[in-house]
């Protein structure tokens, strides 16, 4: 399958490439085999980053690193996604309109550098989930060469490890609107709480993987994996009052564990 997207991508290099890129598994797989790539014969290749206050920070830095070590340009560029309505009162559609936007800025630096081709880690499993910002990707002409190589989260995870990647177990770092209730204002403040309420989490138990602190109003309700969910009762009273100092009024634990995407979904009823 590496051999695939060697090739695949091997056919775009002529044009010099532009790769969205922040760090995560996905992103990180294609910034590799670009890589060595280059080092078989040299064309143009940048790593464009977009640094918002969704974004984890460490991811950020993490990301800088690797570009570093991969020897490929990296340009970090800045976005308000509050400034979009959409995105400040957390739309259903929040991701397409802030998808658009962040790879307009990607478009517009491609084009202007003489990159003829802009790429993004879009899997082939993201075809299958609800990802509204899909549909910006397509309008703006991006490509996605592991989805469209038919390639799977699990296929990249095997991938990396065989080329040595750090990201080969690296969890999932969605945005972190993600947390908060579809038609909830968001601001600065709300997302720097939950930013620190999961880190807080993380602290208190080291090694913990799928963590996502949800937001309904003033109560956190904690999403962990099954086998963290007896630990975290017994230290109830730690968490809450942890959480508690960071502003929320009442914390409660979700019995059915961690679920990447549940605001996406509907609860089932008996």
């Amino acid at each position: 399958m590496i051999e695939r997207l060697k090739a695949y991508l091997r056919e775009l290099t002529g044009g010099g490439i532009a790769l969205a890129y922040s760090g995560g598994v996905d992103s990180t797989l294609l910034l590799a085999v670009l890589a060595g790539l280059k080092r078989e014969k040299p064309f143009a290749a940048v790593a464009l980053t977009m640094q918002t206050l969704l974004q984890d920070c460490q991811e950020m830095s993490e990301a800088e690193k690797q570009a570093v070590a991969f020897d490929i340009k990296r340009e970090v560029f800045a976005f308000d996604p509050f400034a979009l309505e959409e995105v400040r009162y957390n739309r259903i559609d929040r991701c397409y309109h802030c998808k658009k936007a962040i790879f307009t800025q990607f478009a517009a630096y491609a084009q202007a550098n003489g990159l003829k081709y802009l790429l993004d880690g879009t899997n082939a499993d993201d075809l299958n989930v609800y990802r509204p910002g899909r549909k910006a990707l397509s309008e703006l002409g991006v490509v996605s060469p592991l989805a469209e190589l038919g390639i799977g989260k699990a296929e990249i995870r095997k991938m990396s490890a065989e080329l040595g990647l750090p990201t080969a177990s690296k969890l999932a770092a969605p945005c972190l609107a993600t947390r908060f209730e579809y038609d909830t204002l968001l601001d600065d403040e709300a997302v720097r709480r939950v930013a620190a309420g999961e880190a807080l989490i993380k602290e208190m138990f080291p090694g913990i993987e799928n963590i996502r602190l949800r937001v309904h109003g003033t109560l956190a309700r904690l999403e962990l994996p099954q086998d963290r969910i007896t630990p975290a009762a017994a230290a109830a009273s730690k968490i809450v009052s942890g959480l508690q100092k960071l502003g929320f009024d009442y914390v409660t634990l979700d019995l059915e564990g961690f679920r990447s995407g549940s605001f996406d979904r509907k609860p089932k009823r008996n």
